[in-house]
């Protein structure tokens, strides 16, 4: 497996520094647990922000800081455990943390049609704004002609994704925002299974599209 599309540097920083909402946190760490060409980059970022956290001057707090960041640590431990540290694992295809939250591999998953070839799952994610699912489609399925209102993440876990004249296969990190149209299908030979995540609603050309967005919700 060769990833060829990675990480933007201000995807991985936000990662790193904490301040990633957590549907786009967990599409991060899902594609760290493929990729070591990012977790070494991701390391480097973890070191940087080490290294600026020792030249912060020192300052009084409160004596019961500690025990509300130990109280807080524990409330989040389940999701934060999981983010920060991708479990590897060739012989599954879909990697932690992403198998956690959806409750299995890709043999065990109970897919809704929202489309004609076209299934998801909604991941929950309580309290992002994000909203995050694993869409598949059927080889050779093309999604409606669309732009975005705000940022939209989408990672390949099976088949092939074809993408502004790329083809982007497991691994692969797709970055669309609002100065982006575009129209993706599903590459030929293997069904393509994708994470995607979405921090607002996508502006679709059809009015066919339009009218059904609300049951599909994305």
């Amino acid at each position: 497996m060769t990833i060829r599309f990675h990480l933007s540097d201000d995807l991985l920083l936000s990662y790193s520094s904490g301040t990633l909402d957590e549907a786009s946190s967990l599409l991060v760490a899902t594609h760290l647990a493929l990729c070591p060409y990012c977790r070494t980059r991701n390391s480097s970022a973890d070191s940087l922000g080490g290294y600026m956290l020792d030249t912060i001057s020192e300052t009084e707090v409160s004596p019961s800081l500690m025990d509300s960041v130990i109280a807080r640590v524990r409330d989040e431990n389940n999701n934060a455990t999981a983010l920060a540290r991708p479990t590897l694992g060739a012989d599954f295809v879909i990697p932690e943390p992403l198998r956690s939250y959806v409750g299995g591999d890709l043999c065990d998953l109970k897919w809704v049609r929202v489309a004609p070839r076209v299934q998801q799952i909604m991941i929950k994610t309580p309290g992002c704004a994000s909203r995050a699912r694993l869409l598949r489609f059927q080889s050779g399925t093309s999604v409606p002609e669309h732009g975005h209102r705000g940022r939209e993440l989408t990672m390949v876990l099976t088949g092939s994704l074809c993408d502004r004249e790329r083809m982007l296969c497991r691994g692969d990190i797709s970055e669309s925002d609002e100065h982006t149209e575009h129209q993706p299908y599903a590459g030929p030979g293997e069904n393509c299974v994708c994470l995607a995540v979405t921090d607002a609603p996508l502006r679709f050309k059809s009015v066919l599209a339009r009218l059904l967005q609300p049951l599909f919700g994305i």
